[in-house]
């Protein structure tokens, strides 16, 4: 049995060992900067955590997050259908893990995804989770945009 002098001291050790933030654990390149730049673009996008590494949420719902466990690869929400279009289409820049497989999000490796691409399936995942009003008001901003430079 331990004594309570022996935890308080061992609380004590752990208390002072410092404590591992975001920077030391990940540091996102210029790729997913890319990622933030396309996506905080979009309303409702917030910069968060998701499992210890950088994330992208739209009301507290995942919407991205870089995985350190797949160098240079960002988990992305997915509908089924797509995540086989794209597996099929471009093995190179999009996979799925066993993890994922009945979850709908892909692994894009983002030093091999197109920028074109990149930006559509941002868009793609944040129709996903974001709520319906947010879409909606996104959706008649854009058509309005339109307008006004087709006018200019």
């Amino acid at each position: 049995m331990v004594s309570r002098a022996r935890r308080s001291k061992a609380r004590k050790k752990v208390s002072n060992l410092p404590k591992v933030t975001l920077q030391t654990r990940v540091a996102p390149g210029a790729e997913y900067k890319r990622v933030l730049a396309i996506a905080l673009a979009l309303p409702g996008v917030e910069e968060s955590t998701a499992y210890g590494t950088p994330g992208l949420k739209v009301k507290g719902k995942i919407l991205a997050r870089l995985r350190t466990e797949a160098e240079g690869a960002l988990a992305l929400r997915c509908d089924f259908v797509d995540r086989q279009i794209l597996l099929q289409a471009d093995p190179d820049a999009f996979f799925v893990t066993d993890h994922y497989l009945n979850y709908p999000m892909i692994l894009v490796r983002l030093k091999k995804v197109r920028q074109s691409a990149l930006r559509d399936l941002i868009e793609r995942a944040w129709r996903m989770v974001a709520p319906a009003k947010l879409v909606a008001e996104h959706d008649t901003q854009s058509k309005r945009k339109k307008a006004d430079t087709s006018r200019s």
